[in-house]
């Protein structure tokens, strides 16, 4: 039976006519995943680079986010052709890849995603989820339409080179991280900082003048209103783990007293 394989991020982003808002799905459980793929925001995004995320668990929460109206974005650990490889036969659509300093970089993260002439990427699709074992027609030749590749702009370097990097055919977006980027800045924990701010504008100005969509990584409401005032085409808002964290802290702090009116350690 032919199959159709969901249309792209890169087609949600050209098509929403807003911006997009999502949250990480760190967890590693296709149960976590399913519950925030309904919680109606526009897309997620399952983390295997700061993650406990391995293939088996990123194929099980593919599937169970399928069919649910939000587009799915995976992380690998590393920009590596092999990763790559597997994440796409796997059947990830969307990757956002890290640590892209520069434009060398970006093409190698798009050459990872192609089959040759092209590219690099292995040839398997009798064997992969990705054709679906070869029952969507003709996915030898249309498998580019099928994959979006959003690189992360997450270091000086990076911000130096976004232009470049921005340039690179197949480069569908970008995605700025300020947490690395404020480090590499010598700024460790300052993301909120005016100069990682800046940096951050900067490439956000970049990618209109290119025409490319670009998206932020913002927990703090406000900074996430501010960059999306900015130009940011797509967000990221907050995270399961995150989420989980800080809801258990409050029951805890609700149902708890400490003694001696100290608070917890852990607040």
């Amino acid at each position: 039976m032919p199959l159709r394989l969901e249309d792209t991020f890169r087609d949600a982003l050209a098509a929403a006519g807003r911006p997009l808002a999502g949250m990480w799905v760190c967890s590693g459980s296709p149960l976590i995943a399913e519950l925030c793929a309904g919680s109606g925001l526009d897309w997620l995004l399952v983390d295997a680079e700061h993650s406990p995320n391995g293939l088996e668990s990123i194929l099980a929460q593919l599937q169970a986010v399928n069919g649910y109206p939000v587009h799915t974005l995976v992380r690998p650990p590393v920009n590596d052709t092999v990763v790559i490889k597997q994440y796409l036969d796997l059947g990830v659509q969307n990757l956002l890849i890290p640590m892209v300093n520069s434009a060398a970089d970006a093409e190698a993260a798009v050459a990872a995603t192609r089959y040759p002439p092209q590219g690099v990427r292995g040839v398997g699709s009798a064997l992969a989820r990705a054709a679906r074992w070869n029952r969507v027609p003709d996915y030898l030749a249309r498998a580019n339409e099928t994959i979006s590749v959003t690189v992360q702009i997450e270091s000086t370097a990076a911000v130096d080179h976004v232009e470049d990097i921005l340039a690179v055919d197949g480069v569908d977006a970008i995605f700025l991280g300020p947490s690395d980027l404020a480090a590499s800045m010598g700024l460790l924990g300052q993301q909120e900082h005016p100069e990682v701010r800046a940096a951050v504008e900067h490439c956000l100005s970049a990618a209109k003048a290119a025409g490319k969509p670009a998206g932020v990584n913002a927990f703090n409401p406000a900074t996430a209103e501010y960059y999306l005032a900015n130009g940011a085409n797509f967000i990221l808002v907050g995270a399961d783990v995150a989420l989980l964290a800080r809801g258990s802290e409050a029951l805890a702090a609700q149902y708890i007293k400490p003694k001696n009116g100290d608070s917890p350690a852990s607040y």
